[in-house]
């Protein structure tokens, strides 16, 4: 069975910094290049920051870029989103995906509630 668990959401302070989690199982973690995405009440839901299979290489969202980093350890089968100088926008639900290519299903996560407030 598939499954993608989010950890590490929560309150924050804007200025503040959150580690988020997404442990995979069900599927070999080494093939599948890693996003997470985030949505706000109201707004569609948006790319992050995603990186590839074997952790090359990254991309950020430019609201993003310079606060966030996306990292993944293929030997515990688990990704990352270290979140930094966090600001009350990035308040979402975070999802992580899992994606590689067309000839396979893409698989998701339940989300994690990230709050910035003061």
């Amino acid at each position: 069975q598939v499954q993608l668990v989010e950890s590490g959401g929560g309150l924050v302070q804007p200025g503040g910094s959150l580690r988020l989690s997404c442990a995979a199982s069900g599927f070999t973690f080494s093939n599948y290049a890693m996003r997470w995405y985030r949505q706000a009440p109201g707004k569609e839901r948006e790319l992050v920051a995603a990186i590839t299979s074997a952790g090359g290489s990254t991309n950020y969202a430019d609201f993003v870029k310079d606060r966030f980093t996306i990292s993944r350890d293929n030997a515990k089968n688990t990704v990352y989103l270290q979140m930094n100088s966090l600001k009350p926008e990035d308040t979402a639900v975070y999802y992580c995906n899992a994606r590689r290519s067309i000839w396979y299903p893409e698989y998701w996560g339940q989300g994690t509630q990230v709050t910035v407030s003061s």
